[in-house]
C-alpha cells in the first residue's frame, strides 16, 4: 500500500508555466529534464523562466527503480542539438543554465563529447551564461570526464542518489564506489570546477548511513550538495519507505555544513538541478 503524503508534501500548483520558454523548447525540438522526469517543480521554474536541458535523446539505457524517464533504445545523437541548445539560453537569457542527460551505455564515451559540444554552443552564444553539467558517470571512464572538465563548464554534477547500503538497490546498473570516482576526478582534472551531487530520501537509509555518504562526499572534495524527499512516480517503482519531516532535512543541512560543504540545499522538495544558480550567488 502506498504512503499517504503528509501535509509538508501537499504542493499548491499556482504557478503557471513561461508560454516564452515553452515555445522556444518546441520550436527548437528540446528536451527538458522537467518534463521527462515528471519534476514537482516543473511549473514554478518553468514560470521563472528555468528549465534542465536533457540531451541525447529522451531514452536511457539503465533502468533505476527510482527515476521516470524512459528506458528504451537510445536514440541516434542529433549533431544539431547543441547548437540549438546554445541559441535556446541566449533568446531566454538565462544568467545559469543546467544540462543533464538519459544515459547512454551504447557510446563509448557514454556522450561526453556530446556534453562538451554543448558546453561550447552555450558559452559561444552567452559567454556570461554559468553552466552546470548534471553528468551520468561514463561507467567510470576518465578520458570521458576529461573531455566535459576540459570544456570548463563552472560546475560539473553527478547524483550519488541514496547511501551505500541501498545502492545497489536502487540504481542496479550504477555502482557507489564508481559513482565517488567520478567527484573526485572531476576535483583532480579540474580543480577550478566545483563539483556537486544530489540524493534522495525516504528510501529507508538510516541517519548513520547518511552520514557516512557525507563523510565519503568530503573526503571526494565534493562541495555542492542536494538532499530532496524520494517521490514514487508510480507504482511500477520503489516504495516510499518514509516521508522524512523538513526538520530532519534542516538537521541534515546542518550537519553537511559542519562537515565542510559550500553550498547545501536540504528540504522535501528539493530536487539535483532545483535553483541550482544560488550555488555561485545568481
Amino acid at each position: 500500500m502506498r504512503k499517504r503524503k503528509p501535509q509538508w508534501l501537499r504542493k499548491s500548483y499556482v504557478e503557471v508555466p513561461n508560454q516564452e520558454l515553452i515555445d522556444i523548447l518546441k520550436e527548437l525540438n528540446l528536451n527538458t529534464v522537467c518534463n521527462e522526469a515528471d519534476c514537482p517543480n516543473a511549473l514554478e521554474c518553468f514560470h521563472q523562466k528555468i528549465a534542465t536541458f536533457m540531451i541525447l535523446g529522451k531514452y536511457c539505457t539503465r533502468n533505476c527503480r527510482f527515476c521516470n524517464v524512459t528506458t528504451d533504445r537510445p536514440q541516434i545523437v542529433d549533431p544539431d542539438e547543441p547548437a540549438r541548445i546554445g541559441l535556446a539560453v541566449a533568446r531566454l537569457g538565462l544568467k545559469y543554465i543546467v544540462v543533464t542527460s538519459v544515459t547512454r551505455d551504447d557510446l563509448p564515451d557514454g556522450g561526453a563529447e556530446h556534453f562538451a559540444k554543448v558546453i561550447r554552443a552555450i558559452q559561444k552564444e552567452s559567454p556570461d551564461t554559468a553552466i552546470e553539467v548534471l553528468i551520468p558517470d561514463f561507467r567510470g571512464n576518465e578520458a570521458a570526464l576529461k573531455t566535459v572538465t576540459e570544456a570548463n563548464p563552472e560546475v560539473i554534477s553527478h547524483n550519488m542518489e541514496t547511501v551505500k547500503n541501498l545502492h545497489s538497490e536502487v540504481c542496479p546498473q550504477a555502482n557507489y564506489q564508481c559513482s565517488l570516482a567520478v567527484l573526485g576526478n572531476i576535483k583532480k582534472l579540474n580543480p577550478l570546477i566545483r563539483s556537486k551531487t544530489g540524493i534522495m530520501l525516504g528510501l529507508g537509509e538510516t541517519k548513520e548511513e547518511v552520514e557516512e555518504l557525507l563523510d565519503d562526499l568530503r573526503v571526494v572534495n565534493c562541495e555542492f550538495l542536494t538532499i530532496g524527499q524520494y517521490l514514487a512516480p508510480s507504482s511500477e517503482h520503489l516504495n516510499v519507505k518514509e516521508y522524512v519531516h523538513p526538520d530532519l532535512f534542516d538537521e541534515y543541512a546542518r550537519i553537511a555544513r559542519e562537515k565542510g560543504f559550500a553550498f547545501v540545499a536540504s528540504a522535501p522538495y528539493v530536487r539535483s538541478s532545483y535553483h541550482a544558480g544560488e550555488a555561485l550567488g545568481l
